[in-house]
């Protein structure tokens, strides 16, 4: 225990940089900790370079046994199961193609037009933004281990759920016919060597960072100004656990934004430190990251009105129960 605690602490909390950090603003900077620019600032530096550690890290090793299954792989996978259990294995898939939901769309057209029943397609497009390995470890380093791993149930039931709900519907004349015309060639892809694996983990860690350092940066330093800047009395009376509207108001202002859950994490911390319910936060998380407006607007180009209407039902339904059920048992994670 003692080894694990200072692994968490250290490793994943990074109480080292915390430190280091409070040395250079307070040192170099000539700020007091107590007053609200220096926190921020702490609270900038300390977030952005945690994230950027962690993520890079965690995408590297998440790339490289990504490596090892290639869509025509993952889709023979699939192929050999049918039911709930094709719905679980394309929930579990989804958890290590650290994508937002935008960049989860084509894979999500190229597992239809191979063949895979729309369910199963659906659950690995519900899972693959909403809960990847990356961000079960920055849960834990944010939060605590309980959260994280409440998280990754949560959303793969959600995931599952949903994508058999949506089998057993029967909407598949709801899927654009170019779907099913484009067969999309997956082709059995060569082994690759340890040195190609390296450089294919390599390259994606590169692409990410490319693609959600932005969102990081907008998201560590909106978290900033919530935690230093506005009241805690004004956001509880908006957002507090004692809010019956609270979850659905976060659920609804999270949708039209488009971040990765990691510019989201930071926002959420801040959150709570100002007595946001831990269910709010995390159905705010859940809402930026599985029903963006650009990526709504994206899958209406793939699928027709009904079934969009459906999947952003069953997701907007499961998000908001998930976030009224952890409000209701925080106690249990904090």
């Amino acid at each position: 225990m003692v080894i694990f605690e200072w692994i968490n602490n250290q490793l994943l909390k990074m109480n080292w940089l915390f430190e280091l950090v409070e040395s250079l603003v307070v040192k170099v900077f000539g700020l007091s900790m107590d007053t609200r620019l220096g926190a921020s600032i702490h609270f900038f530096i300390y977030d952005v370079i945690k994230i950027f550690i962690l993520l890079s890290a965690l995408i590297f090793m998440i790339s490289y046994v990504q490596s090892f299954f290639p869509p025509e792989r993952t889709k023979r996978i699939l192929g050999n199961f049918n039911g709930i259990t094709a719905n679980i294995l394309a929930a579990l898939l989804g958890t290590i193609t650290p994508f937002c939901s935008c960049s989860s769309i084509p894979l999500f057209i190229g597992f239809t037009s191979a063949g895979l029943p729309i369910g199963t397609t659906f659950s690995f497009l519900i899972s693959s933004p909403l809960v990847d390995l990356a961000s079960v470890i920055l849960l834990a380093g944010i939060f605590n281990w309980k959260i994280a791993i409440a998280y990754v149930i949560v959303g793969l039931v959600l995931a599952v759920i949903g994508g058999t709900v949506i089998g057993h519907l029967k909407l598949e004349a709801h899927v654009e016919s170019f779907v099913f015309q484009n067969n999309l060639e997956m082709g059995e892809e060569d082994p690759l060597s340890i040195q190609e694996r390296i450089e294919f983990a390599r390259d994606q860690v590169l692409d990410i960072i490319k693609k959600v350092w932005i969102y990081v940066l907008i998201g560590v330093g909106i978290g900033a100004a919530i935690h230093n800047y506005i009241p805690e009395t004004f956001i509880t009376s908006i957002l507090g656990a004692d809010k019956w509207w609270s979850v659905l108001v976060a659920t609804i202002v999270g949708i039209p934004m488009y971040a990765d859950i990691f510019g989201t994490l930071p926002i959420a911390e801040a959150l709570i430190a100002k007595g946001v319910g831990l269910g709010t936060a995390l159905a705010f998380m859940m809402g930026v990251t599985a029903l963006s407006l650009p990526s709504l607007v994206m899958l209406s180009k793939v699928v027709k009105p009904k079934l969009l209407a459906i999947f952003f039902g069953i997701v907007a339904a499961g998000i908001i129960l998930i976030g009224y059920s952890f409000n209701a048992f925080s106690y249990l994670f904090i």
